[in-house]
């Protein structure tokens, strides 16, 4: 339900993703409208809310979801804000979009768990943008429908051009990695249970400190394995493909077969070279569904409880990867309220 015709949505955060969902509302999203924008820099979120036709500029985002002409919240601030942020729009009963990760770290995404469940009912979908990316749509759909049988193995690839100067090696999982956390678990849906991290030698342009590339392996509850590589500073571009291998064949997403150019004695296509580029369709109907479901009255998409496992997850693998051994996953029993 909407209190103004279109969804009246609060956008928590202007750094690259936040200006990005800015956007990505004001000019591509059909039924919502950028009613404010919130961020510490208080210059810089007057100059964001300028741009937009009746868009307020906050500092303190319970300012903002007090405000009457908001009717949700996109959260695309600094993960360590995001409880307090989170736990507000429970207050209000807002139905809010979370970028990744919900939380930093399990503590804190159980709290959220916890309340969201004290409401009666969800309200919180987590920002795992992949589930709408086309291609691995139609892989998911294509497990779903049994027609190779059951997976028995994923193999996952993930690699990036470069790493920011802040970039540290815990960083390879809880912002990296993670995303093969929740996709696994969407594609294969099981849980994960243990996580191994193993290291090849490293690549001469890693920076100081971050053993890249490496090996991460999950178990999962059904018996099956994963594998993802995850090589930060690549070079070439941005890549994230994925091939499962099933009973009776196997199936592969991820290599950018678009437009090949035949030029000079070469032949060749485009890398993109972020992430912003290579999942912007997959951004777009992501932030279109969770528009969609809020006007209806539902809430649909990765739930709390995805955020609370993928953060469950990443710790064992933070730990695998500092101790090298093989870490199992604590999770609690799932709640009614995700089943």
């Amino acid at each position: 339900m909407t209190k103004h015709g279109a969804l009246g949505v609060a956008v928590i955060g202007t750094g690259r993703m936040g200006a990005d969902h800015v956007r990505r509302i004001d000019a591509v999203t059909s039924g919502a409208r950028v009613a404010a924008v919130v961020d510490i820099d208080a210059e810089r979120v007057k100059a964001v809310a300028e741009g937009i036709d009746g868009c307020t500029p906050y500092t303190d985002p319970a300012a903002a979801m007090a405000a009457p002409d908001v009717d949700a919240v996109l959260i695309a601030s600094p993960g360590p804000a995001h409880e307090a942020a989170l736990l507000e729009a429970f207050r209000h009963d807002l139905p809010v979009l979370c970028e990744k990760p919900l939380t930093p770290d399990a503590a804190s995404a159980l709290r959220v768990l916890e309340a969201e469940q004290r409401l009666g009912h969800r309200r919180v979908q987590v920002g795992f943008m992949r589930r709408y990316d086309p291609e691995f749509v139609r892989l998911k759909a294509l497990l779903a429908g049994g027609e190779l049988g059951r997976p028995l193995m994923l193999h996952c690839r993930h690699r990036n051009a470069s790493v920011p100067s802040f970039f540290t090696e815990p960083m390879l999982i809880n912002d990296s990695v993670v995303h093969e956390m929740d996709q696994s678990r969407w594609l294969l849906e099981q849980e994960i249970t243990a996580v191994t991290v193993l290291r090849p030698r490293p690549t001469a342009h890693a920076p100081e400190g971050i053993g890249d590339p490496q090996l991460v392996l999950f178990e999962t509850d059904g018996g099956a394995l994963v594998d993802v590589e995850i090589f930060a500073t690549c070079g070439f571009g941005y890549q994230v493909q994925a091939e499962a291998v099933c009973e009776r064949g196997t199936a592969r997403v991820g290599d950018a077969h678009g437009m090949l150019v035949n030029r000079a004695g070469t032949w060749g296509g485009e890398i993109a070279q972020d992430f912003v580029a290579r999942f912007e369709e997959a951004y777009d109907r992501q932030v279109q569904a969770w528009v969609d479901a809020t006007r209806r009255g539902t809430v649909e998409g990765p739930s709390a409880w995805d955020g609370y496992a993928a953060a469950a997850v990443c710790e064992a693998g933070v730990r695998a990867q500092a101790t090298g051994e093989r870490v199992a996953v604590e999770l609690i029993d799932r709640p009614a309220l995700y089943r």
